[in-house]
């Protein structure tokens, strides 16, 4: 269980400095408002799908082709 949570806390971290840099070459790239907006929608959404798909692995509940945490 020690290990599951260890690999957790490594793909949260990872979840979040891809979130943080898609943000950051969204904002540094000049593009129109409202795709601008929408890129980060839909990296936020993907990203939210991830997390929760990584929390049901955790409880035994994932997707059947994926590996699991521990």
């Amino acid at each position: 269980m020690i290990g599951a949570l260890i690999n957790l806390i490594i793909y949260l971290l990872i979840l979040g400095i891809v979130l943080w840099l898609v943000y950051y070459v969204v904002d540094a790239i000049p593009l129109p408002d409202p795709l601008n907006r929408m890129v980060k929608v839909v990296v936020t959404v993907v990203a939210a799908l991830v997390l929760i798909l990584l929390l049901l692995q955790l409880l035994g509940m994932g997707i059947g082709g994926l590996p699991k945490l521990g």
